[in-house]
């Protein structure tokens, strides 16, 4: 194998690996196998991350010390009008505000779910499961012994999130969340809190989940 004498060759090579692969490629993986530093695979990658940004179509992405190349999530609607996608990403609000709670709140029971939401979430759990968003981690050691679920690499990976911990605190996403009154005339909303008259919130959902698109589902139980 050719020497990688520059950092340019290194970075063009690194993109060429990550565009043939198409999933994520651990960073110290991509170090051994090239015999390069890891300090190395960690400035090129900075680099194409400059490079690759903004109204650019691939971006690069990072998670759990993995990288991979991501289209532009500005143009998803024009990449589903070519490609015809299923379309396996969108997501209701309720979907949405589950993931929410188990991504704070993990390993976590969908009783635990239900005792926040303050409805039933068998719907949205199972949406979130098929889409590989979230997954059972384990069974909770109580009457029952019911499922824990836990958020996946692909929630990672579609919320451009690195790791858990980069997550903003539980708290101030509490605050950024208003409590929408339930009114038989009020348009037909979904809702992180229900009846919880002491809490004063935003109506915002966290910045990493911004942007997604909202869907009503036929037949979706939870949307009152």
């Amino acid at each position: 194998m050719a020497n990688i004498e520059t950092i340019l060759n290194l970075k063009e090579v690194v993109f060429s690996v990550l565009f043939v692969a198409g999933d994520g490629i651990e960073k110290d993986f991509l170090a051994e196998k090239l015999e390069v530093s890891k300090k190395d695979i960690e400035k090129v990658v900075e680099e194409l991350k400059k490079e690759y940004c903004g109204d650019k179509g691939i971006h690069i992405i990072e998670y759990k010390n993995k990288v991979q190349l991501s289209t532009n999530p500005n143009y998803a609607n024009y990449i589903g009008n070519v490609l015809n996608p299923i379309r396996e990403k969108s997501l209701t609000r309720a979907a949405l505000e589950t993931l929410a709670i188990i991504a704070y709140k993990q390993p976590i029971t969908k009783l635990e779910i239900e005792d926040i939401r303050r409805v039933n979430s068998d719907y949205a759990v199972q949406i979130l499961i098929d889409q590989n968003m979230i997954e059972v981690v384990g069974r909770k050691d109580a009457v029952g012994k019911p499922l824990m679920f836990g958020t996946t690499e692909n929630f990672l990976k579609r919320f451009n999130v690195k790791e858990l911990s980069d997550l903003p605190d539980y708290e101030e996403l509490l605050e950024r969340i208003k409590t929408i009154r339930a009114e038989e005339d009020e348009q037909q909303r979904d809702t992180l809190f229900r009846d919880v008259s002491n809490l004063e919130f935003n109506e915002e959902l966290p910045e990493f989940l911004q942007g997604e698109e909202f869907i009503k589902i036929e037949g979706d139980d939870e949307a009152v």
